[in-house]
């Protein structure tokens, strides 16, 4: 049984951050709503490296001991966690970042980890090849490694501040859907919800294209790693699950929702044309599930967690261009 967290270390944390993030809007949604449900985005797309990311490594980071800041620190990524280490290593002064990723990581997601100040290091062809060379290559040379979600309760009180936003803004919420990858995001959301209201409904949702965490706690395994099923527009959110999400979730966790790729291509394309807001595809998974599952999704105030809008320009074109196609 891994170190577990609470409210408290989720209120500590959004202390420990609150001067360095941004404080994303919880929007209404224009075309969402009905008389019967009003819908809400918290845009993580507008935070620091247009993703939620900055809040866990910097709570992470903020804690280190000046002698391993000094040696620097290590990550692995597929993007957006790189681009969130890199920042925080910026804005904290830490000098030597290292972000390794795998060969095929969008490009726009490599520019923006160098342009905050760390270097890249390409691995492997999939992420779990990333992470297999990536950690040898961590502690070979005594960096500390800025773990993305997997064991790492300070990681997941920071992502947390997420759901103690939405909370402090809107209380009355009564369901929040989070999108999911290795879970740590949606552990640290509904740990720091349920501690304001116990009753708050947990919405999980990952794409058919790997639903790691939703197989993984069906089938009561921890599936660490984990097979992606065909292309997917979800490059963020692949991989295996989380094993504190996997201990953490059965007990937080109300409702889960899988959703295919083109669900989430619609819903990206939607969040573009009607509500004005580019999204990556690991966020417009959450926007599917409310689309096509309502239902499922249940609640009458809720709030739809928009986890990044690190979205790759070429793969954005395409979609808009085949949806416009389809609509002439």
């Amino acid at each position: 049984m891994l170190q577990q967290f609470t409210g408290q270390d989720v209120r500590m944390a959004y202390v420990r951050i609150a001067d360095f993030i941004r404080r994303t809007p919880l929007e209404d949604s224009i075309y969402l709503n009905d008389e019967e449900h009003r819908y809400r985005f918290k845009l993580e797309s507008q935070q620091l490296g247009k993703s939620f990311k900055i809040r866990g490594a910097l709570n992470v980071l903020a804690q280190l001991p000046r002698d391993q800041v000094e040696r620097g620190v290590g990550t692995i990524s597929t993007g957006n966690h790189g681009i969130a280490v890199s920042y925080a290593c910026k804005l904290l002064g830490i000098e030597n970042c290292v972000v390794i990723v795998p060969f095929g990581t969008p490009k726009n997601k490599l520019d923006r980890i160098r342009f905050y100040g760390a270097r890249v290091m390409q691995m492997g062809n999939s992420y779990d090849e990333a992470l297999t060379l990536g950690l040898n290559y961590i502690d070979r040379h005594e960096l500390f490694y800025v773990d993305p979600g997997d064991r790492d309760p300070r990681v997941y009180a920071g992502q947390g501040t997420v759901g103690y936003e939405i909370m402090a803004v809107h209380p009355k919420v009564d369901t929040i859907v989070v999108p999911m990858g290795s879970g740590g995001l949606i552990t640290g959301v509904a740990v720091a919800a349920k501690a304001v209201n116990p009753d708050v409904r947990i919405v999980g949702v990952q794409t058919a294209a790997c639903p790691a965490v939703a197989m993984s706690l069906a089938d009561y395994v921890l599936y660490r790693h984990y097979p992606v099923l065909g292309d997917t527009i979800c490059d963020a959110v692949v991989g295996g699950c989380g094993t504190l999400a996997f201990e953490m979730l059965p007990d937080l966790i109300d409702q889960i929702i899988i959703v295919d790729e083109q669900a989430i291509l619609d819903a990206m394309c939607f969040m573009a044309i009607e509500e004005q807001c580019v999204i990556e595809g690991g966020s417009a998974m959450a926007v599917a599930a409310v689309r096509e599952y309502p239902d499922l999704v249940g609640g009458h105030d809720i709030a739809i967690v928009i986890t990044g809008g690190n979205v790759d320009g070429e793969v954005l074109h395409e979609a808009l261009d085949a949806q416009l196609r389809q609509g002439a």
